[in-house]
């Protein structure tokens, strides 16, 4: 650990850890994009999630590996940058950077555009705003703050799908309310059968469901503000696939056995229609708020990581040296003052065109999320390398299948990424991609002097 890294608090606890790892696998993903991915697949969208889970079970494995080895600020960066080379760290670092910037202008829009449900002629541009502004303020405040933020946060998405597992089972096997006459598991293989679009609906479907696992990786950006990495970080690591099984997948099974697939409609959210089948009060307002939670959760962690990512750039060298700076509460604000400030746009975007924000900014963020999925597989390839030639120490934390799994996982992503090209919406990132990484090499060999690097590492 660097000097400047020691300057974080180590103020996240277990329970924080915890939760902020539960958060970053549920999101608006699974309350909304499950509507039109079910729509596409049908029922079989459970294998996409199901391949998905295990792909980010082994993900997780092996950057759960490399924390225990190192629990650092910015990790997969970090690891990217001592196993596979200072350019690779440094793309690693500024592309997951400019993904949560991106994704948080998303958010930030999907909250102005749900607060509309409640106040129609409140200003699109305005929700995001205030958000920003009360996430932002909090961020500075402490590391702690955070993880308090992020624990209810969580927290509230948890116990609203607990709610619709338990009284969706409930309704399967007493037959009660409104689908008790056709509540069965049945419904899953009963209309059109399991794959009712063959197998070409389910890989179409690829897109939305890693999507949806986006932000997984955080607990790694928190590894150098946990309290006892080397007992947290595992553990959390570890719970990463029963969660996966029991949210994604148990809300998906019961959600569809409830209704035929193909009575959801793919423009409304399939749990506002549960929970308003199953006579929720005010369904629809309840469902409208958790998203807007979801949201809010995840534009808080991307303050969170876009500082903490800039300030360990910063330490290597690779970010203007002011980033490296912590204030009087241990909390890089430096760092999250300028990421901040790059959020804004999105409200300027949110002011400007309204209608067309959305669907612009969420097109390139799989793209910043799938290369720093690759590069901790690279990384852990590297890793384990070192530790045979004895360079690293190594791990009892260990990623089970190495190394034919890393190449595997590694392929998996590469082919979600041409699966892209498939789609005209999604096919903007790969235009935006070699821009952004041509911006970032000329960055590189233009700014970044080789040594400073080295000798930050």
């Amino acid at each position: 650990m660097t000097q400047s890294e020691a300057h974080l608090s180590r103020s996240l606890r277990n329970r924080h850890i915890q939760l902020i790892a539960l958060g970053g696998t549920i999101g608006v993903g699974l309350f909304l994009g499950s509507a039109q991915a079910i729509h596409n697949a049908g029922p079989a969208l459970l294998l996409s999630y199901l391949a998905g889970g295990i792909v980010i079970f082994f993900i997780m494995r092996a950057l759960g590996e490399l924390l225990t080895y190192r629990p650092v600020a910015g990790s997969f960066a970090t690891y990217a940058d001592e196993f596979c080379g200072p350019f690779a760290g440094f793309i690693t670092g500024w592309s997951y950077w400019f993904n949560w910037v991106v994704s948080v202008m998303a958010e930030t829009t999907a909250i102005g555009i749900y607060v509309r449900f409640w106040i129609p002629w409140m200003p699109q541009w305005l929700p995001p705003l205030i958000v920003l502004i009360v996430l932002y303020g909090a961020n500075l405040v402490a590391v702690r703050m955070f993880g308090e933020l992020e624990f209810w946060f969580a927290l509230i998405k948890v116990v609203a799908i607990m709610a619709l597992i338990l009284a969706g089972l409930g309704v399967i096997f007493f037959h009660f309310g409104d689908f008790g006459s056709q509540a069965s598991f049945t419904n899953l293989w009963t209309h059109g059968g399991f794959l009712p679009f063959g197998t070409l609906g389910v890989l179409l479907t690829l897109q939305i469901v890693m999507f949806a696992y986006s932000g997984v990786e955080l607990i790694g950006v928190t590894a150098g503000e946990a309290e006892n990495p080397a007992v947290v970080l595992p553990r959390a690591t570890n719970g990463i696939i029963f969660r996966i099984l029991l949210f994604y997948l148990g809300a998906l099974i019961v959600i569809m056995a409830l209704v035929p697939w193909n009575q959801l409609s793919p423009d409304t959210s399939p749990f506002v229609f549960v929970f308003q089948k199953l006579g929720i009060p005010a369904a629809a307002s309840i469902i409208n708020a958790v998203v807007i939670t979801a949201a809010a959760s995840s534009c808080n962690s991307g303050i969170f990581s876009t500082g903490r990512m800039l300030y360990s750039l910063a330490c290597r060298g690779q970010s203007p040296r002011v980033f490296a700076s912590v204030n009087r509460q241990n909390v890089p604000a430096a760092a999250i003052h300028a990421s901040a400030a790059i959020m804004l746009i999105g409200v300027f975007l949110n002011y400007e065109v309204p209608k067309h924000v959305f669907t612009w900014v969420t097109s390139i963020v799989l793209i910043g999320t799938l290369l720093p999925w690759g590069m901790i597989m690279a990384a852990h390839l590297g890793y384990r390398r070192a530790v045979r030639e004895g360079r690293a120490a190594g791990s009892t934390f260990r990623m089970p299948g190495a190394p034919v799994v890393n190449y595997l996982v590694i392929a998996f992503l590469l082919f979600v990424t041409a699966m892209l090209w498939l789609q005209p919406d999604t096919r903007v990132a790969l235009y935006v991609a070699p821009f952004w990484f041509g911006l970032l090499a000329l960055g590189y060999f233009l700014g970044v002097k080789p040594q400073a690097v080295r000798s930050a590492s």
